[in-house]
């Protein structure tokens, strides 16, 4: 599958949602799950700066859909997100059984942005959605708003340095 145009305006919420963590001081990740019929079911952004590493907003919609959705309903689901998801995620994403995943900026973009800016190396390997849960459907990453994204990672860790 490929990532049309109509997709956008759930990324772009990912952006904002994104943005949204950013300006709460934590690290701007955002997600939002859409429905088979295109509605928004629920989304989410980083919730990490209290020191809980595991609230990344892809696990909390995994969560989230277990306990309110039916498998089918799971499988037919689309989550969108600002990044690819971290292994923890996809892991996550792959047990509960949500389908596709549509991503903007990959973890091999990241790892080189934090890189650049001398950000350290996560304790986690940043590997591909389809090393961890091969069986889910992705796309990404989505050029058209990658330096939104790429600029929501400057901007927090710009202020860190």
């Amino acid at each position: 599958m490929v990532v049309k145009d109509s997709e956008l305006p759930y990324l772009r919420r990912c952006v904002a949602l994104a943005t949204e963590a950013l300006e709460a001081g934590d690290e701007p990740f955002g997600s939002v799950l859409v429905g088979a019929d295109g509605e928004v079911l629920a989304e989410d952004h980083n919730r990490v700066a209290a020191g809980d590493r595991t609230r990344h907003p892809e696990f909390e919609l995994a969560r989230w859909s277990a306990a309110r959705m039916t498998p089918e309903e799971r499988a037919a689901a689309t989550v969108y997100t600002s990044g690819e998801h971290c292994p923890m995620c996809a892991a996550a994403h792959a047990w509960v059984g949500l389908g596709r995943i549509v991503y903007v900026a990959s973890s091999e973009q990241l790892t080189a942005w934090l890189a650049e800016l001398g950000v350290a190396s996560s304790p986690v390997r940043p590997l591909p959605i389809q090393d961890v849960a091969p069986g889910v459907a992705v796309e990404g990453p989505v050029h058209q708003l990658t330096e939104d994204v790429r600029a929501l990672h400057f901007r927090f860790h710009g202020r860190r340095t």
